[in-house]
């Protein structure tokens, strides 16, 4: 039986300000938009080509609260360029070394090793990672 990871909550204050965020800075695309009465909405964005969504909920409790989910990429320069150009604060690229976290992309560029960071209006804070699954060495 395969079990599938195909979606996330992401606790936000304000639904729709991270709506926006989400579709017109990271390019997500949305899935789904849906209210129940005044006390539940659901806004469902899928990133692209990913197999897996999030939920934006409103959590007045604990907006911001979810750190290090991981979005995988092919090419990290690529990646920091593009979110850099809609408009969101991405860091610079890191890699861990033998003292730690160090600057710039892995020296090898061996997969799972390149990152760099960036977080929603409310604080949830994203890693990009570079992988390579082209037959590249991982």
């Amino acid at each position: 039986m395969d079990w599938t990871l195909e979606l996330v909550v992401v606790p936000v204050s304000d639904v729709d300000r991270a709506k926006t965020f989400y579709i017109d800075n990271a390019g997500f695309t949305l899935e789904v938009d849906h209210s129940a009465g005044e006390d539940f909405r659901v806004v469902q964005l899928t990133p692209p080509g990913s197999a897996c969504s999030i939920a934006l909920m409103r959590n007045i409790a604990a907006p911001g609260s979810l750190q290090g989910l991981h979005l995988v990429v092919s090419d990290i320069d690529a990646a920091r360029a593009e979110l850099l150009g809609r408009g969101i604060a991405a860091s610079e690229i890191f890699h861990f070394g033998p003292n730690g976290q160090t600057p710039g992309p892995d020296p090898q560029r061996a997969s799972y090793n390149s990152f760099l960071s960036f977080s929603d209006p409310d604080g949830n804070g994203w890693l990009v990672q570079e992988v390579k699954r082209d037959g590249s060495p991982a």
